[in-house]
């Protein structure tokens, strides 16, 4: 993934010259290649073509899903749902800038373009993660009233104004903020300004850490829970049978693989653009935006296809003569 790009040869000489920053262009050209608006195809774009398809079919069936199903309706699927498109865009932002770079001539147009969209998806991504990790705490903390038509809507309500607040900062660069007229300006991803970057990798830090903190509350409750039962099964916690002990350490096995992933997608990139600048050097960039495109394909494997509701509509979907009994109602658990 790329939120920075070369338009052609001539301004890539310029900006070099002006920032001392080499081109991310020169990962994908050979330096002693002869001058061209289309550098010829290489590893790294096919890789780059292949895993925004990748992202891209992987969500797209996950949005399907949710949005074909009538009975995936609770507030936890309208937040798969988000998360999935979210990705989705990811993966088309991957393939579009692949286009631009080895199909089509490059140009000032195309760089807002790639960079708005990526900025745009990666927002919303990492706010509906924070909001699949609030529908967890909820759901465990108000499990009584929680799931209701009323929960419904202000799911819906919250995730409108996720997107609008995405795309009103992802249009920050096509509206002017970027350093395409300014060189020395630019962040570790051009053509976002460097404080254009700060801000934004400043608020993802801070989604994650409120996301944390909600994952923080999800095992407070849960081992409040644990111990009520336990208390009214007459037995101490310590002393629980084989198969609580066991549910219990394989829900917390998956916590910490959720976390993981999230805080090592994430954390990289979100500090290296507050500390990096625009003579930082764009391997270590790449490096860092990596995790995150890694985050759209591991989303719906971490998240929307553990869900049991979701396997068996895909499963009813590819061998309906398998699945013949009816869904079930949303479990927390299951997410």
């Amino acid at each position: 993934m790329m939120l920075r790009f070369s338009t052609s040869v001539s301004a890539r000489a310029a900006w070099e010259e002006s920032s001392g920053a080499a081109s991310l262009l020169s990962l994908d050209q050979p330096e002693d290649s002869l001058p061209s608006d289309i550098p010829p195809l290489s590893v790294w774009g096919v890789a780059l073509c292949i895993s925004g398809t990748l992202i891209a079919a992987e969500n797209a069936i996950v949005v399907t899903t949710i949005l074909a199903t009538p009975s995936l309706r609770a507030p936890v699927f309208l937040l798969l749902a988000s998360l999935g498109l979210a990705d989705l865009l990811a993966g088309v932002a991957l393939i579009l800038h692949f286009l631009f770079l080895f199909c089509l001539q490059p140009s000032h147009w195309s760089e807002l373009l790639t960079s708005g969209l990526l900025v745009t998806s990666l927002t919303a991504s990492l706010c509906s993660l924070m909001g699949v990790a609030l529908d967890r705490y909820l759901s465990l903390s108000h499990a009584l009233t929680y799931g209701s038509s009323q929960s419904r809507r202000r799911a819906a309500v919250l995730l409108l104004l996720v997107w609008l607040g995405a795309g009103a900062i992802g249009a920050g660069p096509a509206m002017g903020w970027n350093c395409l007229n300014e060189p020395a300006s630019c962040s570790v991803a051009r053509p976002l300004t460097r404080t254009y970057l700060s801000l934004l990798c400043g608020g993802f830090l801070l989604v994650v850490a409120v996301t944390l903190q909600l994952y923080a509350g999800i095992c407070r409750v849960a081992r409040r829970h644990a111990h009520a039962i336990a208390t009214q099964r007459h037995f101490k916690p310590a002393h629980q049978s084989y198969a609580s002990k066991h549910g219990s350490g394989r829900g917390f096995s998956r916590l910490i693989l959720v976390l993981s992933v999230f805080v090592g997608c994430w954390m990289p990139f979100s500090i290296w653009g507050l500390l990096g600048d625009a003579s930082s050097p764009p391997l270590y960039t790449y490096a860092t935006l990596v995790p995150a495109a890694g985050s759209s394909l591991l989303n719906p494997l971490l998240y929307s296809l553990r869900n049991k509701d979701i396997r068996r509509v895909l499963l009813h979907a590819c061998c309906p003569h398998r699945c013949t009994h009816n869904m079930h109602t949303h479990n927390p658990a299951d997410v």
